[in-house]
């Protein structure tokens, strides 16, 4: 599993030029999920976005997590992080979960995400989606398991 987090200020996700999830200040968070992920990856990774300490205290510090900083995760899939490009030009994503496993472990990381009090709006699962977002600082970490 795969997750790319960038802080923002402002995000949204469209499908069909209808936007379906939408936050504030928080992280936007990319997922990718492989054939070898469980829920245990899931929930582990869910723990380190939910405490991972990426916004500034009053003393401009990153010593504050997303709760502690009022915000929210807007979760998308993205199957694209698993991209293999090491032969030829073309993609491949041969790495990447089918679709069913997919679904059930990004369902479960944003279970996992609200169990802790976080608000996480999300984009569609397979959906071709339009993200916009405002990067803070930029701050962008990725999370692998």
């Amino acid at each position: 599993m795969k997750i790319v987090l960038q802080r923002t200020q402002h995000a949204s996700v469209s499908v069909d030029g209808q936007v379906v999830g939408e936050i504030d200040r928080g992280l936007v968070a990319l997922i990718g999920i492989g054939h070898n992920d469980t829920e245990a990856t899931a929930a582990a990774l869910a723990d380190k976005t939910a405490g991972l300490r990426i916004f500034s205290d009053e003393n401009g510090k990153m010593n504050r997590n997303v709760l502690d900083a009022g915000g929210e995760v807007l979760a998308i899939s993205q199957f694209t992080l698993l991209a293999d490009c090491r032969k030829g030009r073309r993609p491949a994503f041969t790495d990447a979960a089918p679709p069913d496993q997919a679904k059930h472990l990004y369902e479960h990381y944003m279970s996992e995400l609200r169990k802790t009090g976080l608000t996480v709006p999300s984009g569609i699962f397979a959906a071709d989606m339009a993200v916009s977002l405002v990067n803070d600082g930029p701050v962008t970490i990725i999370l692998e398991l």
